[in-house]
């Protein structure tokens, strides 16, 4: 049995804003953050630059790495799955994709999943808990050092892993503006895409973010009774209010929406379905 215990919090948690600092010494906060962000330094001894003395605190006090342990499996279209063991014995995953002229990655959200899509294999496993800031930002420097090369290398990231991000919505949003904070990650928000079942509320609050991200949203069918059997927790939001939530993060961003669409045989894969969804989404 896996027994949980107290543990030191990550400075991925924090903000750049408000990571610790020595005395009135404030310069240190973006020399802590270049380690942690441009030189993906995985122990504060490597940390050369800055005292001593502090380094010493913030091991003390504070961690980097917020998992328990990793695990990589390759696959043979030089993907790699990543599985972290979280410090209360609970899982997680990630996958890193290498591109020619990119690298790739995505993130999970939540242990498991809520909404319990037919299709996907986290909803069979059913929702854990939420992951932290720390979790979610975690998963982005870890897969850097073991892959070797610097966290800012990473310049797309897809949140499409375990769990529905728009339910862990602080934790989330925390990480993705560590990932666009041009003094941590700097990433561009145009290269996250931030994957949804459809719920409108959280929809239009993050459009009111003023965020420039990439929304997508696992629809999979056009009409309800075939969504509903295939999305359960779809019953609580009509397809739509659902669109509608569209439209007006469109209006508020001005940033595209992609529509995910899982063929499924002789579920939604009718010729009726592809009219009612050509439609819909006019």
């Amino acid at each position: 049995m896996f027994e949980a215990s107290a543990q030191k919090p990550s400075l991925l948690s924090l903000a750049v804003s408000d990571l610790p600092f020595p005395g009135e010494a404030s310069f240190r906060q973006k020399q802590l953050a270049h380690w942690l962000y441009e030189q993906g330094a995985r122990e504060f001894s490597q940390m050369q630059n800055l005292p001593k003395d502090w380094r010493a605190e913030l091991a003390a006090n504070y961690t980097i790495n917020p998992f328990a342990r990793t695990e990589q499996f390759p696959s043979q279209d030089g993907s790699v799955r990543y599985l972290f063991t979280l410090n209360d014995g609970r899982q997680t995953e990630a996958v890193y994709m290498p591109y020619k002229n990119r690298k790739t990655l995505c993130v999970s959200s939540m242990v498991g999943c809520p909404a319990g899509c037919a299709f996907c294999a986290p909803g069979a496993l059913g929702f854990g808990r939420n992951l932290t800031t720390a979790e979610i930002l975690g998963q982005l420097l870890v897969v850097a050092w073991h892959e070797g090369f610097a966290p800012k290398d990473i310049r797309n990231l897809v949140l499409m892993g375990m769990g529905e991000a728009l339910l862990n919505y602080d934790n989330a949003l925390g990480a993705i503006k560590l990932m666009i904070d041009p003094q941590a990650l700097d990433m561009s928000p145009r290269r996250i895409t931030l994957s949804t079942v459809g719920l409108p509320k959280q929809i239009r609050r993050l459009a009111d973010e003023g965020l420039s991200l990439v929304l997508a949203l696992s629809l999979h069918a056009p009409d309800e009774d075939t969504r509903r059997a295939i999305i359960p927790t779809a019953q609580a939001h009509p397809i739509l209010e659902i669109i509608d939530s569209l439209h007006y993060w469109q209006r508020e961003t001005g940033r595209r929406v992609t529509i995910e669409y899982t063929m499924l045989e002789g579920v939604n894969d009718a010729l009726w379905q592809a009219e009612g969804l050509a439609k819909l989404l006019v």
